[in-house]
């Protein structure tokens, strides 16, 4: 194989073969435009590429492939939730992650690792059984875990009893993991294309058209496009293109910071959460440990990145892990969360006709792109929304039907 590699590298003539056709003419007319090309708009047009043969698809964004929230995420994975809604859901996403690199033909360097989310205090500890008593019930492998178990798990985790924030146990979620989020926008864009799909970068929609209730196109930065449906995928700009097509999102829109640091050798195999503390770590195969933590305590569409939270950070990642003391922070960005009153998401139908709407992730967009992409396809395809999704839709918070999440959350928000 080494041989072979400097063979086709040094052979004369060789050209790269080109991940994405080039990108073609904007056309007047589509039937299905998706707004937004992160992760979960690049799914949906797979499969509805893949799953129901609707190639004549535009995926439309402001910015480039991948370039919002699918670039700005901590790439966790898993299905740990606290509803069984929740748990059924994530869980979907789990085995679809599992078998995306050989399906994409594109390797998303999905590692399984383990996810422990640590108790503080008593109360802590009850909501962690209360999970894992749902995780069981529904098939998905979790549990509660005593410090013995949690010194053999994360051997360098602290549990002196005698720590700031002293640990009580944790809820140990098997099959948590993480993935490349690049490669999984990337595998997605490049198996759609392939199918036909046109992926326009750097064309912003900048109205919805509507008429008689009824998404007739959009306006775009490069002119107007007439489609027959629209779904919109846009994380933090969820309210912003709702407000567009004429309706109101229970959404509010706060940053969230994240950071790594310098590389180092591998110690830390599974992901450590810690809902209390508002932290949670994992190492990522080059060696850098990805941390985040809270939500900015206030609305603002910015991705600024600030000192008052590293500093807040910085803290309780070192009760649990104090001989990082030395280590240095070498990268630091935010992205847009689109957080709902019940930090559930909102998927499915909209007051407008054929427009759709994926929104509402807040901090775990990135978990669900398979199954979302999936299932909203089949939502765009059909007009009605999959079992899997129909408890996530916008009407619940007019009928009072919301699906409580908070207790599942890695962090503070």
């Amino acid at each position: 194989m080494p041989l072979g590699l400097i063979g086709h590298g040094l052979r004369a003539g060789r050209r790269p073969r080109r991940a994405l056709p080039p990108e073609a003419r904007l056309r007047p007319r589509y039937d299905v435009a998706i707004i937004g090309a992160g992760g979960h708009g690049l799914a949906a047009a797979y499969y509805l590429a893949r799953d129901h043969g609707i190639t004549d698809v535009a995926v439309l964004d402001k910015g480039w492939l991948g370039g919002g929230n699918t670039a700005r995420n901590t790439t966790i994975v898993r299905s740990n939730y606290l509803t069984p809604e929740g748990v059924r859901f994530y869980d979907e996403s789990i085995r679809l992650f599992r078998g995306l690199s050989g399906e994409l033909d594109f390797n998303i360097l999905y590692s399984e690792r383990g996810h422990l989310t640590l108790a503080h205090t008593d109360a802590a500890l009850r909501t962690m059984r209360w999970r894992a008593e749902v995780n069981k019930h529904l098939g998905v492998e979790s549990e509660m875990v005593g410090l013995d178990e949690l010194a053999r798990l994360c051997p360098p985790l602290n549990l002196d009893r005698g720590a700031r924030f002293p640990i009580l146990g944790a809820l140990h979620h098997k099959p948590g993991a993480i993935a490349r989020h690049d490669a999984v926008a990337w595998g997605y864009a490049i198996a759609a294309a392939r199918r036909g799909v046109e992926i326009h970068q750097n064309t912003e929609v900048t109205g919805i058209l509507t008429e008689k209730g009824r998404v007739t196109g959009v306006e775009t930065s490069r002119g107007r496009i007439a489609c027959g449906k629209v779904l919109q995928a846009v994380a933090g700009s969820s309210s912003l293109l709702a407000a567009m097509a004429g309706f109101r999102l229970p959404i509010q829109t706060v940053p969230l910071q994240a950071c790594v640091t310098e590389p180092l050798k591998p110690f830390l195999d599974p992901i450590v959460v810690s809902g209390s503390l508002h932290v949670y770590v994992s190492q990522s195969a080059r060696g850098e440990l990805v941390m985040g933590g809270p939500t900015d305590p206030y609305a603002l569409y910015s991705q600024r990145s600030t000192l008052e939270w590293k500093e807040g950070l910085a803290a309780p990642m070192l009760a649990l892990f104090p001989f990082l003391a030395e280590v240095r922070v070498l990268r630091q960005w935010a992205g847009l969360a689109d957080m709902t009153p019940d930090f559930s998401p909102i998927m499915g139908l909209t007051p407008v006709q054929n427009y759709y709407i994926d929104a509402g992730w807040g901090t775990w967009g990135f978990k669900a792109t398979p199954v979302c992409g999936k299932r909203m396809a089949e939502t765009v395809a059909t007009g009605k929304p999959p079992s899997p999704i129909a408890p996530f839709d916008l009407g619940r918070f007019a009928a009072f039907r919301q699906l409580g999440e908070r207790g599942a959350a890695s962090v503070g928000h």
